[in-house]
């Protein structure tokens, strides 16, 4: 049973908080446990991965010795006040560098990194050295604003890589190089409203289950959209949620009166990917029933699933799209994200089309940045906005970051093979089996999953494997969120309620990204375990 000052009116309190705020009491009792007992507190609520890709890693500190290098050469006053680097000869003295330092960690990537730039995008070799250089020092404010030169082009075909394919676009994106994902969300939302593409009051559709943000920022009073939820609810023929979408919600978009379409793909927190057919469904709804919709699609996972395609790439004139680097590259802390945006799109039309009133009050809005406010395309309004329009001189993302994406994103580009992807792949899928194995079941094989979260649905599992009454039992007698509270208390383990994510309200969500192999075994059997005791309880209740 719960811990005592755990009632079940108070867990009805608390499972109104987000997910994540819900965690803090669940902390809390898991912390208990694990000060009464030997058993250490598994906190597999939170994404963080504990992993992380090396080879990036070492290039970047690699590259910081060459910069260093040159820098001291260049100008040095003191031994602690040196120069900083200086174009003109930089590339040839970056290849004397490498050939000095060869064999060291990081060389060899920042040599293919170099051949890349050079041999494949036709780069000016002193300027993309000078770029990489400068980047890691740190000297300097951006320069454009909304993504270096280099960085940008690299980060562009990675990103069509990953999210189209491989398949170019008809028209490049513009990227805008962002503190991760959740600036991106923002930035996004804040400049939709003041650019008057969205108007506080839209009908809006999210495709849940998903990220929390994507639910509570529409609640809030600056936005107060209409929600209008899409929900995934397929199952198989055995009850299973596959967690993929009707098409009779899809073609709910055929409604012109819902002005934007919000999705995480894969989901979060099941984790599975949206089926092509679907895919290609929305593009038909959109293209022949709501061609103004905006759509924001955060893909987020896509990168530890094979042949994904975004609809940033199926709908580029609809869509904006999030990448972020924080999950696949265990870079949570370098907070490093990009906004991608196709140079032919929906949103400069709409802002053009607005009334004379309307574009008159954006005119005195960016009228400090450009004799010809009314030029300035919404990539470079997010920008501004960004940084309250005033400080857009001093907008972007910081240089070492930048060059830290640009790294990431050359490292899978280079992977010729998709060893690093592999890799990961068969990390999460091991410890998928050490869950499943712990807790007696097995998943049916598909697709579309990614596996970094597994959400599921506790009353879904009871229907199917024991009497319909104990289903209806459950349900009368404890809150959705009671197991969560069990876990913590009795076994120290952290799981979120996959209710708060607008899923099935009594599904749980388990990350697969962020404890040991073996822990997975664990936590499977203490879900196992707990489980059986609602099993007992209803029993008893029955004699």
């Amino acid at each position: 049973m719960p811990h005592p000052s755990i009632t079940r009116e108070r867990i009805a309190r608390l499972q109104t908080l987000s997910p994540f705020e819900l965690k803090s009491e669940l902390q809390r009792l898991a912390g208990e446990h694990e000060a009464r007992t030997a058993f250490q507190m598994l906190n597999a609520g939170r994404g963080n991965p504990n992993f992380i890709a090396s080879a990036p890693r070492e290039a970047f500190f690699a590259l910081g010795r060459f910069a260093l290098t040159v820098c001291r050469e260049n100008r040095e006053w003191d031994p602690e006040l040196i120069g900083v680097p200086e174009k003109d000869g930089i590339a040839d003295r970056f290849t004397r560098w490498l050939d000095e330092n060869d064999g060291e960690a990081g060389t060899g990537l920042l040599r293919r990194v170099l051949a890349l730039g050079l041999d494949e995008l036709g780069f000016d070799a002193d300027s993309f050295v000078w770029e990489l250089a400068d980047s890691v020092i740190g000297d300097h404010y951006p320069e454009p604003d909304r993504m270096l030169h280099h960085a940008e082009a690299i980060t562009h075909r990675y990103l069509v890589q990953e999210l189209c394919a491989g398949v170019e676009p008809e028209v490049p994106f513009d990227l805008f190089a962002v503190e991760g994902g959740t600036a991106a969300m923002c930035y996004i939302f804040d400049s939709l409203l003041k650019n008057k593409v969205l108007h506080r009051g839209d009908r809006i559709a999210i495709m849940t289950p998903i990220f929390t943000p994507y639910l509570e920022i529409p609640r809030l009073s600056d936005y107060d959209f209409d929600v209008v939820h899409l929900a995934a609810s397929e199952v198989d023929d055995r009850g299973v949620n596959l967690w993929q979408y009707p098409a009779a919600e899809i073609e709910r978009l055929r409604d012109p009166s819902i002005a934007a379409l919000f999705v995480v793909n894969p989901s979060n927190p099941p984790s599975v990917r949206i089926a092509d057919e679907t895919i290609r469904l929305i593009s038909e709804t959109v293209r022949e029933h709501n061609p103004g919709l905006t759509i924001i699609t955060d893909d987020v996972y896509c990168t530890f699933i094979d042949g994904f395609r975004s609809l940033l790439a199926e709908l580029p004139r609809n869509t904006i799209g999030v990448y972020s680097y924080s999950k696949y590259f265990g870079a949570t802390g370098w907070r490093l994200g990009a906004i991608a945006l196709s140079r032919d799109n929906v949103f400069d039309e709409k802002i053009a089309a607005l009334g004379e009133n309307d574009l008159a009050e954006l005119d005195a809005r960016y009228g400090s940045l450009s004799l010809a406010p009314r030029r300035i395309r919404f990539i470079d309004r997010l920008v501004a906005d960004s940084r309250s329009v005033a400080l857009n001189h001093t907008a972007g993302l910081s240089l070492p970051q930048q060059c830290m994406m640009l790294l990431f994103s050359a490292s899978c580009l280079l992977d010729s093979d998709d060893h690093y992807r592999h890799a990961v792949q068969a990390l999460i899928r091991r410890r998928m089996d050490m869950l499943t194995e712990g807790m007696a079941v097995r998943f049916p094989d598909d697709p579309y999953r990614v596996g970094y979260y597994v959400e599921l649905d506790l009353l879904a599992y009871a229907r199917r494997h024991w009497d319909p009454e104990f289903a209806e039992y459950l349900e009368r007698t404890y809150e959705p969120t009671d197991i969560l509270f069990r876990l913590a208390e009795q076994t120290g383990i952290i799981l979120l309620n996959g209710g708060g994510f607008e899923g099935p309200a009594w599904s749980i969500r388990v990350s697969l990204a962020n404890l040991r192999d073996v822990q997975y075994a664990r936590i499977g059997e203490s879900l196992r375990s707990v489980a059986l005791e609602y099993v007992k309880e209803w029993q008893a209740s029955r004699s």
